[in-house]
């Protein structure tokens, strides 16, 4: 048993009332792997309203028991055995109950709604499930009485596969829901790096007052997979990485990082600044396709030496999908702060290692007074890695030490480690801090209706011009970083990818 589990979550309980939590989907992966260890550290660092109770719905025949059982053993295999605290985890059983509920047949919300009636009806609505099912959710709900006035949704990203899916399942939440009440997660938005990038850029002078085009060369934000797609052909060969990633992940954290001062920490102000910048993206016009955006997909290779299957070798694969695993592009904001500034975005599947990470590229000074064949390396980059492990790190200019080395110089880290540096606090799990702020009813890390329908509007645009343009996939090993038209196409641009600098 391990007591080093407090966490660097707010620990402040207000705003968290009587409540009820509703689980759609209890079963399924994400619930098992995420939701559920996520409450119990909420339960463990004692941040969960004392009379909280949690339903889990799905379709087994499960008692009770047979719940609680099934959730232990799942905290045993994904937190360890070590990490669980006895009291801690007697708490956390005890607030569970079951529903067994074939989500698609109404008559059965009838049998849920009856075990909630005795409830607080402070209900918040968690739907794990696939999109597909928000609609029956939401109306089977609804024609079972289930919903009032203090009741709350949350639902999953991507919402829909392009802009027209997106607004029919918006338009069936805003039936049922008021936009007040509906919270759309993206879990980049509570891991612990993205919310320090508030606090880096606007509590300390050093970096706000140079955040723009004067000081700042480009920005590249990245994230890459070493995995594949893991059995889930029959979504992704229709989604795509710019479906499942860019329009996703890779956008909100575009904005964290590009967005002007919100006039104050609410949902309402940061929101309204990270809509400001969806609007200011320039669309990627039709003949610059070419040369702003680069398309791949893995083939076989060797992953931590092992054989790993490329894209179409993949159980279940269709041997002539065109379907991107790789994207790498050049985005442009059109406003006073970033005009001329450009942010590369790249993502891609069974790269040579899992990181993410946004690196900050701040120009070199006009008078250089050092050798110019250093000319490469006199750039400052902040580096704030979000994967394997959250750090931030200021890659500045020093001397070569000895004396033969005259003014020669070299890159040296600045280097913040939150592991390191605030070691007796756990680095929660973004799903913790995203739960925990569903209760209290905070919309901060939560992302809006005209947020995802600008975001689906942009990249679509893009899809449609590559299409029109017949742009041509690269591929690229299972194992590797990526083709190489992806460097090529920044360095056309006098740019470099920062493991290339």
């Amino acid at each position: 048993m391990s007591d080093n589990n407090s966490s660097n979550i707010d620990t402040s309980t207000e705003g968290l009332l009587s409540h009820s939590l509703v689980l759609f989907g209890a079963l399924g992966d994400l619930s098992l792997r995420k939701l559920m260890p996520a409450l119990y550290q909420l339960e463990h660092a004692q941040l969960l309203s004392d009379d909280l109770k949690i339903m889990a719905v799905a379709r087994s025949a499960f008692n009770n028991d047979e719940l609680k059982a099934r959730i232990k053993d799942t905290l045993n295999q994904y937190l360890g055995a070590e990490q669980l605290n006895p009291e801690s985890l007697s708490r956390f059983l005890k607030r569970l109950y079951y529903c067994q509920v074939d989500l698609i047949q109404a008559t059965d919300y009838a049998v849920l709604k009856k075990k909630l009636d005795a409830w607080h009806p402070r209900m918040t609505f968690y739907l794990a499930t696939p999109p597909s099912l928000y609609s029956d959710i939401c109306q089977h709900l609804h024609s079972a009485n289930a919903i009032n006035d203090k009741c709350r949704i949350v639902v999953e990203k991507p919402i829909g596969h392009d802009l027209a899916s997106s607004k029919v399942i918006n338009d069936k939440l805003a039936l049922y829901f008021d936009e007040s009440q509906i919270f759309r997660i993206d879990h980049y938005l509570g891991k612990e790096t993205v919310q320090n990038l508030i606090a880096l850029r606007f509590a300390n002078p050093l970096f706000e007052t140079q955040w723009n085009n004067q000081y700042i060369d480009y920005v590249e934000i990245s994230v890459a997979e070493d995995v594949g797609i893991e059995g889930r052909w029959g979504y992704f060969d229709k989604a795509g990485q710019m479906r499942d990633m860019v329009q996703n992940h890779l956008l909100q954290l575009l904005c964290m990082v590009a967005m002007d001062p919100p006039s104050q920490l609410t949902a309402t102000s940061i929101r309204d600044e990270k809509v400001k910048i969806l609007r200011a993206l320039k669309p990627i016009e039709p003949e610059k396709v070419n040369k702003h955006l680069v398309l791949g997909q893995y083939t076989d290779g060797q992953f931590q030496q092992q054989p790993a299957p490329g894209y179409l070798n993949e159980e279940d694969a269709v041997t002539n999908s065109g379907t991107e695993t790789f994207i790498a592009l050049r985005a442009e904001i059109a406003n006073w702060r970033w005009t001329g500034t450009p942010f590369y975005l790249r993502t891609g599947k069974r790269m040579a290692s899992k990181v993410t990470e946004v690196i900050i590229h701040f120009k070199a000074s006009n008078h250089q007074i050092f050798d110019p064949k250093q000319a490469s390396i006199t750039q400052n980059q902040l580096v704030i890695r979000l994967q394997p492990y959250e750090s931030i790190s200021l890659q500045v200019l020093t001397k070569e030490q000895g004396i033969d080395k005259q003014m020669q110089l070299r890159r040296d880290p600045l280097h913040l480690d939150f592991a390191q540096t605030q070691s007796q606090a756990r680095i929660p799990d973004a799903y913790e801090r995203l739960l925990l702020e569903a209760l209290k009813g905070n919309q901060s890390l939560f992302v809006r209706r005209d947020e995802v329908e600008l975001a689906w509007q942009w990249c679509d645009q893009i899809r449609h011009a590559w299409h029109n343009a017949e742009l041509e996939l690269e591929h690229y090993a299972a194992g590797s970083n990526g083709p190489k038209r992806a460097s090529n196409m920044i360095e056309t641009h006098g740019h470099r990818w920062y493991e290339d600098c």
